[in-house]
């Protein structure tokens, strides 16, 4: 399995940004990881391993990002601070990384992934943008960060507005009316996949009854246990993706 490492200067975010790409061809994943964590944790974890089938036969080609969390969601910035630097890091990856993946592969599909904080990243990210993707996959997502869970806060304090609604995706989904936009979300192939004793598990379950009642067509599936570790999202991969 071919795996390469890139790291550039990020004139977005300005630091330097690095990232693995698994394989050659096939479709490009954009893959997040969870909260806090790096580009090179779902390759320590497993997880890219257990997609090691698909890559190698050219059916898929993974991009591992790097995460900013600890400079966005989770800082000690202001809560207006803390949206700003996320709405960065949605630019680094517009700008920067999708151009670098169409560069690399010139397969015109693009999917995105992610785990925990991280399939929230890739949903909301493809719901903001549903033209740029084909295909996303939420696994263990929380989708709206400013609801206070047993063992989770609200990630703002209390502060609201409307930055940090177009950026939950349990907040906007609901007010969508456009047609051009729901036309395109209703052409993503969108899989959300959560543990039944997971604290996300009325997040996901909000998520799809908003899109249905929007008749977005969409998957959830709802795994026995808690399903939020590794081992989990090993064998999600290997369905899903």
């Amino acid at each position: 399995m071919e795996r390469a490492y890139h790291k550039w200067f990020s004139p977005v975010l300005n630091r330097s940004m690095e990232l693995l790409v698994f394989g050659q061809s096939g479709m490009p994943v954009l893959f997040f990881p969870t909260r806090a964590a790096h580009f090179y944790d779902l390759e320590d974890w497993r997880i890219i391993e257990a997609m090691r089938d698909k890559i190698e036969q050219g059916f898929i080609q993974v991009y591992c990002v790097d995460s900013i969390d600890c400079e966005s969601f989770y800082s000690a910035l202001k809560p207006q601070d803390k949206i700003h630097r996320h709405l960065q890091y949605e630019k680094y990856l517009l700008k920067e990384v999708i151009p670098f993946i169409k560069r690399q592969n010139k397969n015109p599909y693009l999917a995105v992934a992610g785990c925990s904080l991280g399939g929230y990243h890739a949903v909301n990210l493809a719901f903001k943008h549903p033209a740029v993707f084909h295909k996303v996959l939420g696994m263990s997502g929380r989708y709206d960060l400013t609801r206070p869970l047993p063992f989770f806060a609200d990630l703002f304090d209390g502060y609201f507005d409307e930055t940090i609604y177009y950026n939950m995706p349990n907040r906007f989904i609901p007010g969508i009316r456009d047609r051009k936009l729901l036309a395109q979300l209703r052409k993503l192939d969108i899989t959300l996949v959560v543990g039944q004793d997971d604290a996300f598990l009325p997040d996901n379950q909000q998520l799809s009854e908003s899109l249905q009642h929007l008749n977005i067509p969409h998957k959830l599936y709802v795994w026995e246990e808690e399903a939020h570790r590794p081992r989990y999202w090993r064998q999600m991969v290997r369905i899903y993706l």
